[in-house]
């Protein structure tokens, strides 16, 4: 068992930038990869990026972050990192944590039944 607690969201304007973090449970958490996903009122739940257990960044698939988000993590600490800069309005979601032991042999980051633990998500909202 996964838990895991999303933390670091807000309110910031524009341009500005935030860190979110995702404390893990569990002392197999280097095992697995993480996701991170958000979803906007109204909107699907989407694909922001995703590293895999070795450290390998993948947010290539997600056009609309690419340059601005980055993703990290420090199995020392079982935590997971997604830092935003230049953030925008249509970044404005609820941003969710997600844990993984298979989707490093799928290669399916953004497929979100790939992920078998989720966080309770964290709000960030940027104004304009």
């Amino acid at each position: 068992q996964v838990q895991l607690v999303e933390s670091g969201g807000g309110l910031v304007q524009a341009g500005g930038s935030l860190r979110l973090s995702c404390a893990a449970s569990g002392r197999t958490f280097s095992s697995y990869a993480m996701g991170w996903f958000r979803q906007a009122p109204g909107k699907e739940r989407e694909f922001v990026g995703a590293i895999s257990w070795s450290g390998v960044e993948h947010t290539y698939q997600t056009p609309s972050v690419k340059g601005r988000f980055t993703i990290s993590r420090d199995n020392a600490k079982n935590t997971v990192y997604l830092q935003m800069n230049s953030l925008k309005p249509e970044d404005t979601a609820v941003y969710y944590c997600a844990a993984s032991i298979n989707v490093d042999y799928s290669g399916k980051y953004y497929d979100t039944t790939q992920y078998g633990y989720w966080g309770q998500g964290t709000q960030v909202t940027v104004s304009s």
